[in-house]
């Protein structure tokens, strides 16, 4: 008898566990191995936050090109925080994808479309790295990488003095995201610096 309670008890306590974790939310934030981002597959199903054409840190293409898209993606919880609260908590992935500018489709006559992807980066808010922010490259598509590491020396020197110098919260262009703009004016959560 004192078996057979043992057992019940057992499998009623494993039954309420698998049940409490069933209900919780599955973790959306990065995921890592060792330091390399692990490229999120989802994460087109994520808030979109906004999206760029021809916005670049270099100078104007020479060749005259047609400038490419830039589509901001970020995990749905930091989102929900975000809104709550005007800033960015530990482990918010953003991600970049790059897609060629088209023109030539009917029955377009002058505007610009979204043609097929040209890479994927994402920038990291995680205490694991050393002030906190981490940037990654998966490279060019069609062949993206399926993990990255930090971007590091000259490539990563570049992206943190423009995300410290030109962003209007914490290290991220939210200027170019008007939803998220208006909510950090009304949570005072605006760099002093931004204008």
């Amino acid at each position: 008898m004192t078996r057979l309670l043992v057992l019940f008890a057992f499998v009623y306590v494993a039954a309420a566990s698998i049940a409490m974790y069933a209900q919780q939310p599955q973790r959306d934030g990065p995921r890592f191995d060792g330091m390399r981002l692990v490229r999120p597959a989802d994460y087109r199903e994520w808030p979109f936050l906004g999206s760029g054409l021809g916005l670049t840190y270099m100078e104007a293409n020479a060749a005259n090109t047609a400038p490419p898209f830039t589509n901001v993606f970020v995990n749905p919880a930091s989102y929900r925080s975000f809104v709550e609260t005007g800033t960015w908590p530990n482990q918010t992935v953003f991600v970049l994808e790059s897609r060629r500018s088209e023109t030539n489709a009917a029955p377009n006559v002058g505007g610009r479309f979204q043609g097929e992807m040209l890479g994927l980066e994402a920038e990291v808010k995680d205490t694991r790295f050393p002030d906190g922010w981490a940037f990654f490259n998966f490279g060019r598509a069609p062949a993206l990488d399926s993990a990255a590491a930090p971007l590091t020396g000259d490539a990563v020197r570049s992206c943190v003095e423009c995300h410290t110098q030109h962003t209007a919260v914490e290290r991220t262009f939210v200027q170019f995201y008007p939803t998220l703009l208006e909510v950090a004016r009304r949570k005072g959560t605006l760099k002093p610096s931004f204008r």
